[in-house]
């Protein structure tokens, strides 16, 4: 949806990130998949091949609130694309969070509008 706006390191990084957190329920739907490849193609970065970078060398590449935003609004996109939260996949939600230095408040209404949304595009699918 947003991921054009991010520079290059950070759609690299971005894509590191959600292709951890698709397999790190230890598997990969065909949803989260198919999610994948949207975002290579948004991002222009079909060729890519993931180098498996750790989270701390992930989420240093995002520095403006904007592309903080944009990464949270895409993961969780990623993670109810599957129609289930994992214990893992809050674990790491958390631990971006805290590393984006989003409050509680902030981060608890920022999630319940993805959940609309989520909402909002399962209920035009089935129509």
């Amino acid at each position: 949806m947003f991921l054009e706006e991010l520079e290059k390191r950070e759609k690299i990084a971005f894509l590191e990130l959600a292709a951890m957190i698709a397999r790190i329920d230890g598997k990969l739907s065909i949803y989260e998949n198919s999610l994948l490849k949207k975002y290579q193609r948004e991002m222009e970065l079909d060729d890519y091949e993931l180098e498996g970078l750790s989270i701390e060398e992930i989420l240093t590449e995002f520095k403006s609130e904007r592309s903080k935003y944009i990464v949270l609004t895409e993961i969780f996109q990623l993670i109810y694309s599957d129609g289930v939260f994992h214990d893992h996949e809050s674990e790491f939600v958390h631990i971006i969070k805290r590393h984006f230095g989003f409050d509680a408040s902030e981060f608890g209404t920022f999630k319940d509008w993805v959940e609309k949304i989520k909402e909002l595009s399962v209920t035009k699918r089935e129509r």
